[in-house]
């Protein structure tokens, strides 16, 4: 091909132009150029400005994502990977134009090896189908971040959410993965054994690289039995103190509770509203525990002792799947619920993790900048392992209104990290949280994560301007 001649001397935009036309002969009608789906394929639920790639290409199997990338890589295009838009820092964005992938007709589940408790799927497959097709086998995949993400964003962001204190999270939980590199070539990064120490662990290294070094067309998984009895729980405290220090002891005290979700009063009020519950408008913690009768029952038991020590409870139990199902929906439609608390503004959501030690020290410190700089920000969060969230309420076209709300999310970044925390437990870098990298993990080792995007991807078309700017 003429391709390295010529393209030093066309813009990135022909280049991309150049790279439609080709996928158009090689892929037809999976190519959509239309400004509504390119404007839907980038970012849509953050504050930050929706970038669209310059075209989407539906991929249906391994070799239409090697055709993306070959041609994107000869004339040195962005590749953008999308699974289901559920992101929260822009990670699918494209500042540079270029071409998105969407994964989601890649929805196979190749294989579910129930005796080794694992199955092997492909990067489309949301959880919530996943369960719907393990559940017969007595089978489950316990990472539930509330939305109805897809498996290959879940590993690509490295998320968790509301079980993770008990499972672990994304980077806990994938055995192997089949990769598209930067050249369009396949890897596989690991086998299904439950353990290996051949060689370096490329698994985790694409565990939350957010597609800035390849795309991932296949994830092993592990799985885990359903348990033989489970057991919700709301329990109300008079302060988020009291329910933070709660969980503190719980985990502390070796407790295996599977969730534990803090909703401060704020929240709750909103989820009342939303999802038609009569809680307590006070601070209130959601469980879960899972295991045999007796054990969920000595697990509670002892949860609501530890609780009445910081004047919470009392507790009430949800048995009935229908009950359980109901709660847990009210805690994953948080985002929604609280739209309606300040109509027209734009809800940000933002993350935070730290210490199980300093969990209670740093919620009541953002209450008090909350308060302080007069913000509707409720606040939720997997406190279990020190991960909480705020859904702060802007309205994005008030500069000054702006302004306050970046403050906000900067001081609380700080704090998390003067606190030996991360600026970021679940939701991803993306765009949004790239400048606390720097203080977060120093310059040298900053360094040596653009060595390696560097290495492994030197035209800088996986994902560019996410995690690290090279």
């Amino acid at each position: 091909m003429v391709v390295a001649a010529a393209k030093s001397e066309l813009t990135l935009l022909d280049r991309s132009f150049a790279v439609v036309e080709r996928l158009k002969a090689e892929l037809d009608h999976k190519v959509v150029t239309g400004f509504a789906v390119r404007e839907q394929h980038a970012n849509v639920t953050t504050y930050l400005p929706n970038e669209p790639a310059d075209a989407v290409v539906f991929a249906e199997c391994t070799e239409d994502v090697q055709a993306v990338v070959r041609a994107c890589a000869d004339y040195e295009v962005p590749v953008i990977p999308w699974g289901a838009g559920t992101s929260l820092e822009g990670h699918v964005n494209a500042p540079f134009g270029g071409i998105c992938v969407d994964l989601s007709r890649m929805n196979r589940i190749i294989a579910v090896n129930t005796a080794d408790l694992d199955c092997v799927v492909e990067p489309g497959v949301t959880r919530k189908r996943l369960n719907e097709e393990l559940r017969d086998q007595g089978l489950f995949f316990p990472i539930d971040p509330g939305a109805d993400a897809s498996i290959g964003g879940m590993a690509s962001t490295r998320c968790s959410g509301t079980n993770a204190v008990r499972y672990g999270t994304m980077k806990d939980n994938v055995l192997s993965l089949k990769v598209v590199t930067p050249t369009g070539e396949v890897i596989t990064t690991a086998t299904r054994a439950r353990k290996s120490s051949a060689g370096y662990d490329l698994t985790r290294l694409y565990v939350g690289a957010e597609g800035t070094l390849g795309i991932i067309v296949e994830i092993t998984l592990r799985l885990f039995g359903i348990p033989e009895a489970v057991s919700a729980a709301v329990c109300p405290f008079p302060s988020v103190e009291a329910a933070c220090n709660t969980v503190i002891a719980t985990i502390q005290s070796g407790i295996p509770v599977a969730r534990i979700e803090l909703l401060d009063e704020v929240q709750v009020k909103a989820s009342n509203a939303y999802a038609k519950l009569a809680l307590a408008e006070t601070p209130t913690l959601f469980l879960e525990f899972h295991g045999t009768e007796a054990s969920v029952h000595e697990q509670a038991d002892r949860f609501g002792e530890l609780a009445a020590e910081f004047g919470g409870g009392p507790s009430v139990f949800a048995v009935k799947p229908e009950e359980r199902s109901k709660l847990w929906q009210a805690r994953h439609d948080a985002y929604w619920s609280v739209l309606p608390l300040r109509p027209g503004a734009k809800a940000v959501a933002t993350d935070v993790c730290v210490p199980i030690s300093r969990l209670a020290e740093c919620v009541m410190e953002t209450k008090r900048d909350i308060e302080e700089m007069d913000l509707i920000a409720p606040i939720v969060g997997h406190v279990g392992d020190g991960n909480f969230h705020t859904t702060l309420m802007v309205d994005v076209d008030d500069p000054e209104d702006f302004a306050k709300a970046k403050l906000y999310m900067k001081r609380l970044v700080e704090r998390a990290l003067a606190m030996g925390g991360t600026s970021t437990g679940e939701h991803g870098i993306g765009q949004g949280k790239m400048k606390y990298m720097l203080p977060e993990h120093g310059e040298e080792a900053l360094e040596v994560m653009r060595s390696i995007k560097r290495a492994m991807d030197p035209k800088n078309i996986m994902n560019p301007g996410k995690i690290v700017a090279i």
